[in-house]
């Protein structure tokens, strides 16, 4: 995990800092259920470039939020999977979703 040279005071800001894109958080969503493979979580994504996952992964992975496997084969099999540390945003990703579902009932 790279070390971050300059966090900001305040916690929240520090929390938009590392998951406050929209491309993070679809991939912690989608990492929550379990390990997958970088074709799979494109798939799951949608109209993520493959540029702007691998970008997003690295970030993520830098930043101890997701780990990433690779296994010896021919080609290469990759998988990743969120850390200990990525699992534990799994309550603010579940409020989100809620609060989403909420927002939805009033502008129906």
């Amino acid at each position: 995990m790279e070390p971050i040279k300059q966090l900001p005071a305040c916690p929240v800001e520090t929390t938009l800092m590392l998951i406050g894109d929209k491309w993070k958080v679809l991939i912690l969503r989608d990492l929550l259920p379990g390990t997958k493979r970088f074709g799979e979580l494109k798939k799951s994504i949608g109209s993520v470039s493959q540029k702007v996952l691998t970008a997003q992964l690295r970030d993520m992975e830098a930043k101890g939020l997701v780990s990433r496997k690779v296994y010896a084969e021919v080609p290469p099999r990759v998988e990743y999977s969120l850390t200990d540390l990525g699992r534990s945003l799994s309550p603010i990703l579940k409020a989100m979703a809620e609060w989403g579902e909420y927002y939805k009932t009033l502008h129906r």
